[in-house]
């Protein structure tokens, strides 16, 4: 129907608004708002929120089964804090080893590890521990070996035990060493348990003077030439030496270190340098009955193996990302763990028969390569080894693991997870760095002399900024030395393809916690006490 010319037409009428609607009207909502329709979001913005929803929701969840998993074994072991304890006892304390993981910059990843998964557990059942790091590699061995040997030396009478300002109860050596083996120790890592081996059988096995290593070292670097003054002309005049000005009769102005000429009287000549060797008992003070590795070993304190991976390099990002978002796995790992320990439940440790043993060595022996320094018998580890190798080259050794499964092959798949740029340059590296620094000390040790002796004056910078002297360049070099060859002696223990320590003593002085009988929760038995 058309409408007419001049009729007038109304606008509709707006639907009256209802509920809600009705109630929002008078706020100041724009009415458009009011009746704006849902829609679904945009094809970018439904990816963005899917993934990002994603993501969340399985970090959240990982993070409350965390915490429900933390939580589920500190029930199971918090009523052992409510044990009264008596006013002179002390706590059960165990003792925590953890050493540097290879190409990591931060030395106490395995010590952050164990705070974080492990030391929860302990806390909640009323475990004391003290935790033991290693910055470097090799400082671990040295450590467990120094202690091993303070107590041998104590027991035999040759020193005497540290003397406490109070006298305490329940503080006697025979109460510390009670109190040691109802505790255990905690091993984190792959890289921890070859350096504790090393150490343990170093200190059972060496004698026990106490040997100063920066004399052992300054007797070896004697004769190494560097610091000889050049050969000088025999027919200069006597009197030749007091005119170089220099105040004091310092290194530089002693005889070389070697023998300059066949007719120089006998009491003049220099003595031959010889390597150091172990002292025998022929020339130590020590009866040889003392010095003389004990033909058995005394009972150790439980040894509670922690696994433990460190994931660095570009290469293993992706790995990385996957742990971050499975973090319930490290935290039963170690829940598990710290259970092992708290609930006392111990086996005889676990190693290959003495056959099997011999036939490694046998096999290892008729390689290219020489036996591993910590299977091998009467050699200091790490001593007289070829720190160049590479052993990407080198063939295949004979491993535990080949023989029959044992505790000596604990955590072995980690090594697989080495940086490889690390297992491949970490020797070359110290042999380059060794050899730089050699190449330009010739130069700032006849800078030191000349300024020594006054034959130059010193320049604008040299006056500014005065070069170290030659007692400063002795030193310094004494202090790389020492840390160059403590990391080559380190890294011969704790390579990929070097074989743990052990020795026979071993197998009737170590026990490993292990998991708890399955019905052991139901017979509400958790007291720590329980043995095997």
């Amino acid at each position: 129907m058309s409408s007419l010319p001049g009729d007038s037409v109304f606008p509709e009428s707006n639907p009256k608004l209802t509920g809600i609607k009705a109630a929002l009207q008078y706020t100041g909502i724009p009415p458009s708002w009011l009746d704006k329709r849902p829609k679904l979001p945009s094809r970018n913005w439904l990816i963005f929120i899917g993934v990002t929803s994603t993501v969340t929701g399985y970090y959240i969840y990982d993070r409350r089964k965390c915490r429900e998993i933390r939580q589920e074994y500190v029930d199971k072991v918090k009523h052992l804090a409510e044990v009264p304890l008596h006013s002179l006892d002390y706590p059960r304390k165990v003792t925590v080893y953890g050493a540097k993981w290879p190409g990591d910059e931060e030395y106490d990843r395995s010590m952050k590890y164990f705070r974080k998964y492990v030391k929860p557990i302990l806390v909640a059942a009323a475990v004391d521990y003290e935790m033991i790091n290693g910055k470097r590699h090799g400082e671990l061995v040295n450590r467990v070996a120094e202690d091993i040997k303070r107590r041998r030396r104590i027991d035999s009478g040759l020193e005497s035990p540290p003397v406490m300002a109070m006298p305490l109860p329940n503080s006697s050596p025979e109460d510390k060493r009670r109190r040691e083996l109802e505790g255990g120790i905690v091993i984190v890592g792959r890289p921890t348990f070859k350096e504790f081996m090393a150490g343990l059988k170093r200190g059972w096995t060496e004698g026990l003077e106490v040997v100063d290593k920066e004399e052992r070292l300054s007797q070896v670097l004697e004769s190494d030439g560097h610091f000889d003054e050049p050969e000088q002309d025999v027919d200069a005049p006597a009197d030749s030496a007091d005119v170089d000005g220099e105040p004091i009769p310092t290194a530089s102005r002693l005889p070389p270190s070697k023998s300059f000429s066949a007719f120089t009287p006998p009491h003049l000549r220099a003595p031959s340098p010889q390597p150091p060797s172990a002292p025998s008992s022929e020339g130590s003070s020590i009866p040889a009955s003392l010095n003389a590795p004990p033909a058995s070993i005394p009972s150790q304190p439980p040894l509670l193996l922690v696994h433990f991976v460190n994931h660095i390099g570009l290469s293993q990002i992706p790995y990385m990302i996957w742990d971050f978002f499975n973090e319930r796995a490290r935290v039963l790992s170690g829940a598990e763990a710290a259970y092992r320990l708290i609930v006392d439940q111990t086996r005889p440790f676990d190693a290959p028969p003495p056959e099997a043993l011999a036939q490694l060595h046998e096999t290892a022996s008729q390689s290219s390569l020489p036996p591993p320094p910590s299977t091998a018998t009467g050699t200091e580890i790490g001593a007289d080894t070829d720190a160049t190798t590479d052993i990407s080259t080198s063939p295949a050794r004979p491993h535990f693991a080949e023989l029959a499964p044992s505790d000596l092959d604990f955590d072995r798949d980690a090594e697989e997870w080495y940086k490889k740029s690390t297992v491949r340059s970490f020797a070359s590296e110290i042999a380059k760095a060794r050899e730089s620094y050699y190449k330009a000390l010739s130069e700032r040790l006849a800078t030191a002399r000349s300024l020594a002796r006054g034959t130059r004056e010193p320049t604008k910078d040299e006056r500014n900024y005065p070069p170290p002297t030659e007692v400063e360049l002795r030193a310094e070099r004494m202090k790389k030395e020492l840390r160059w060859r403590a990391d080559e002696e380190g890294w011969e223990t704790i390579r990929p393809d070097n074989a743990v320590a052990w020795d026979e003593r071993f197998r009737s002085a170590l026990k490993v916690f292990v998991d708890p009988p399955s019905d052991f929760e139901s017979t509400g038995n958790t007291d720590s006490s329980t043995q095997s």
